[in-house]
């Protein structure tokens, strides 16, 4: 596997990443929650009533992180997180899900109308994806409909193969995707 590592596992809310890092944490992979995160550094606000979340100051705790990652780590993690691409980590991990699954997923989560039309909308966009330049290396999974298990391989895989390039182009458009 080479060095130690930090790898943001990040998506949009309903695409599996909680399901994933259980998964990865059976295997002896370490983790933590972009929230444990920011409460250890101070980065995280008080419980929002409207859509019943903490929001995190996510400049803070960027910098934060840089500073206290500015060398290698001596063991890898994974940082579980809708946000976690953010973060200052090694490599990236995008869990995507075709819009109208989405929406059933969030659905059946309870969430209001707003918060989940907000998500499918960022999730339809691509959000923040697009903007890869705080990572060395990148992978896009469609968890639409791909069981947990072929997910975890594939992320187990693109680790134990030292982060190379994926052979297939694995962006992913759902706008692109709709039009056709």
């Amino acid at each position: 596997m080479g060095r130690a590592f930090r790898l943001g596992l990040s998506g949009t809310p309903g695409t599996g990443k909680t399901t994933i890092v259980s998964l990865l944490e059976t295997q002896g992979y370490n983790t933590v929650s972009l929230e444990s995160l920011a409460e250890k550094y101070g980065c995280l606000g008080e419980l929002d009533s409207l859509d019943n979340s903490k929001p995190i100051d996510m400049d803070r705790l960027y910098d934060e992180l840089k500073i206290a990652w500015s060398k290698d780590p001596d063991y890898s993690i994974i940082i579980d997180g809708h946000l976690s691409h953010q973060l200052p980590c090694d490599q990236v991990v995008i869990l995507r899900c075709r819009p109208d699954i989405l929406e059933i997923r969030l659905e059946n989560r309870d969430y209001s109308k707003e918060k989940i039309r907000g998500n499918v909308e960022w999730e339809l966009i691509g959000g923040p994806w697009n903007d890869k330049e705080n990572s060395n290396g990148w992978l896009e999974l469609d968890t639409t409909e791909s069981n947990e298990e072929v997910i975890f391989e594939s992320i187990h895989n693109w680790i134990t193969d030292g982060f190379k390039p994926t052979t297939v182009d694995t962006e992913i458009d759902w706008i692109g995707i709709m039009e056709e």
